[in-house]
């Protein structure tokens, strides 16, 4: 019977129930009551299916660092406002569908930065996806090419958080303008988009360019905002510089 139980549970593809089950029948001298065996495994199901769900949105974010907000450096030159990431961490502005702009020299850490805070996204359960910006842009404008730009933005648009990594490292030609234009208007008011770049909020303006769009895409962008200025100087050459300590 226990066989057969077994094997009705896997082809039901309730796996944390298969395991539970099964650890019990290796444990006979653990007793339980009916309510407590039937309260085990559906914790049990309930714990696999909600880690599973999590490792797919860890998959499927691609984010550019294996980041957590455990790792962050505070140093006072960095600028960086413990309480204000802290308060990122518990994903309250997802569900406000709030932005978060992060913006600082090169190498002061704004893609670590977003990629921990899309991490702890992903473990309170929301869809993340990281995207360079200017590979996103060239992407979608070669999906506009082949007809596949609406399927692309659909998916975009469903994204709780929505990481656009590297803003502004060129100006926008007309079809990255509309592709902007696209996604933060589809996300404005529903989704929450990051954004990270090296230029201050007030040049982005000059990169995307074309005022009239350029005023409806920040308007969109700004409002409501967060945001995180680093400061200091470039957290790759600092730890260069102390590896050529350590190894003199």
């Amino acid at each position: 019977m226990n066989t057969d139980t077994l094997d009705k549970m896997k082809r039901m593809r309730l796996l944390g129930m298969h395991r539970a089950f099964t650890t019990s029948l290796e444990q006979p001298q653990q007793r339980f009551t009916a309510d407590e065996m039937v309260a085990m495994l559906i914790d049990s199901e309930w714990d696999d299916r909600h880690n599973r769900a999590i490792e797919r949105n860890l998959k499927g974010a691609r984010f550019r660092y294996k980041a957590s907000i455990e790792q962050l450096d505070y140093s006072t030159e960095r600028g960086l406002d413990k309480n204000l990431l802290h308060r990122l961490a518990d994903g309250e502005f997802i569900n406000r569908k709030e932005n978060v702009l992060i913006t600082g020299s090169t190498g002061t850490g704004k893609s670590f930065i977003a990629s921990a805070i899309g991490h702890q996204a992903c473990l309170l359960g929301f869809k993340v996806l990281y995207a360079n910006a200017t590979r996103l842009f060239a992407q979608l404008k070669m999906a506009k090419a082949d007809g596949s730009s609406i399927k692309e933005l659909s998916k975009i648009e469903r994204q709780d958080l929505l990481i656009l990594d590297d803003f502004g490292i060129q100006p926008l030609d007309q079809p990255g303008r509309a592709s902007l234009l696209d996604i933060i208007e589809d996300r404005h008011g529903k989704r929450s988009t990051i954004i990270t770049a090296q230029l201050p909020v007030k040049q982005w303006y000059d990169v995307i360019g074309e005022q009239t769009v350029a005023d409806a895409i920040m308007d969109r962008i700004v409002h409501n905002a967060q945001r995180i200025e680093l400061k200091g100087e470039s957290l790759r050459r600092k730890w260069n510089r102390k590896q050529t300590i350590d190894n003199n």
